[in-house]
């Protein structure tokens, strides 16, 4: 409280009655106990961790436009997502089944199936991941003559980078679920984009040619060195916290749940990124590189998305097994409250200074302005019933999610491929914009049909007399 009142007298005498709630209100934060206190802490830390990450990612990519000019940074971005697309989607949803299983086995003491649960996650990780690899190199071998020769090299590449990075996805799983936001979040969000920008000034120093291929050699070794330091510090809290013992495992229930998840995180990561692989395939890598680089200015308001879905997951489960419905029902208002206003005010920053930050890449992508402002209302539309999808998931109800984001993803793509021939870049960030608002829509109907919870960013939680278990 000493804290807090010094902070409030520094501040403006016109700001000190807001500043001093809200000061207030994160000294509550940081200092209650429970679960929702908890999971507001893992919020507000996977939070500051994605804000640190959104700018290391920007600047990054700054960085890369600048040593490669537009067109091999074009090639570069449309590998890279395609690479990170098929390596998350390679682990097959057990990174999301472990957020739903291990708060109910910490919960009753079952930590046999902690045990099991995390390893053949892991070996389930690495061995889904190599068999995509192969599947890659096999059909890179014998429909390679229809890909842009200068593809070729850099999918070859990328290809190699997926087994490492279906582990990480399970070890960022994993910390989730124990509230590990820092070990969660920084590896493949601080961690990797560093050494990317580093390996790859390093290379350019010892005389590599400023290319697209030269970016993916730094992009596989850093997948590399960022998995495997994730999997030793994983590994060695997990020990601490569930010691070394027996392991149980229940591997068909575990893919019974795992598989559903797959199938609708896949679709909705294909959602996300189905643009910019429609922009690869329609158009150049240049017009590849504005699309992309608008895309990634407004990535700056998607990271509260992430940030909030990051901390609900755990928390969503945990009232699922032990609480009410009341009690559920304002979790979820309330992750939406804390996903629209903060992507609000962060949209409109950004698109204040929307020409300035483009401009960083170079002078030919200010051009992406106007995608930025199609894009916010497409963020905001989603933000609107914060994370409905994680909620949805944790109750499970895994094949209403399924059949939501089906619809949602053929709505993204046929906007996309009747939009980007006749109005180029333009029409694919209308499209994705459109594609958020089904979404959202459907999403909404989904949750409220299925839970009964009327969620959106300023709705008001109805008492509930139903008990979660009932």
């Amino acid at each position: 409280m000493a804290v807090i009142e010094t902070a409030e007298k520094l501040l403006p005498a016109g700001l000190r009655p807001a500043g001093g709630r809200v000061l207030r209100t994160l000294a509550t934060i940081l200092t209650e106990s429970g679960e929702k206190a908890v999971a507001r802490r893992m919020a507000l830390t996977a939070f500051a961790i994605r804000i640190v990450s959104a700018a290391l990612a920007f600047l990054s990519q700054i960085a890369l436009a600048r040593l490669m000019g537009e067109y091999e940074y074009g090639i570069f971005v449309f590998v890279w997502v395609l690479i990170v697309v098929f390596g998350d989607l390679s682990c097959l949803g057990f990174h999301t089944a472990i957020v739903r299983f291990l708060p109910h086995y910490r919960a009753s003491g079952a930590y046999d199936e902690i045990r099991g649960l995390t390893g053949t996650a892991r070996l389930f990780a690495l061995l889904s991941g190599t068999v995509v690899l192969v599947l890659g190199l096999i059909g890179l071998h014998l429909f390679g003559g229809r890909i842009e020769s200068y593809y070729l090299v850099p999918i070859f590449l990328g290809l190699f980078a997926l087994p490492m990075i279906a582990l990480g996805d399970v070890l960022e799983g994993t910390s989730r679920a124990n509230h590990w936001p820092v070990m969660a979040l920084s590896p493949v969000y601080i961690v990797r984009p560093i050494l990317i920008i580093a390996f790859m000034l390093v290379a350019i120093r010892l005389g590599a040619e400023h290319t697209a291929v030269s970016a993916m050699k730094a992009a596989l070794a850093a997948t590399y060195v960022t998995a495997v330091g994730q999997y030793i510090a994983t590994l060695l809290r997990l020990r601490r916290h569930y010691h070394a013992g027996a392991s149980k495992v229940d591997f068909l229930a575990w893919l019974g749940v795992a598989f559903p998840i797959f199938v609708i995180e896949g679709v909705s990561f294909l959602l996300t990124n189905s643009d910019v692989v429609i922009v690869g395939i329609f158009l150049d890598p240049h017009e590849v590189a504005i699309y992309f680089a608008a895309a990634k200015t407004m990535a700056l308001v998607h990271f509260i998305n992430f940030s909030v879905k990051a901390a609900s997951g755990p928390r969503f489960s945990s009232i699922i097994a032990e609480g009410t419905r009341e009690q559920l029902e304002a979790a979820a208002i309330d992750a939406a409250k804390w996903t629209f206003w903060p992507a609000l005010g962060i949209g409109l920053a950004v698109l204040a200074a929307g020409n300035l930050l483009l401009s960083l890449f170079g002078d030919a992508f200010t051009a992406g302005y106007m995608l930025m402002v199609i894009l916010l209302a497409g963020i905001l539309a989603k933000a609107l019933v914060g994370p409905a999808e994680t909620l949805l998931m944790m109750a499970g109800k895994q094949n209403i999610c399924v059949l939501l984001y089906a619809v949602a993803l053929t709505a993204s793509i046929t906007f996309n491929v009747l939009l980007i021939p006749n109005l180029g870049i333009e029409g694919a960030a209308i499209a994705t914009a459109s594609a958020m608002g089904v979404e959202a829509i459907l999403l909404h109907l989904a949750v409220r049909g299925a839970l009964g919870i009327t969620l959106f960013a300023f709705a008001k939680p109805a008492a509930a007399k139903t008990d979660m278990k009932a």
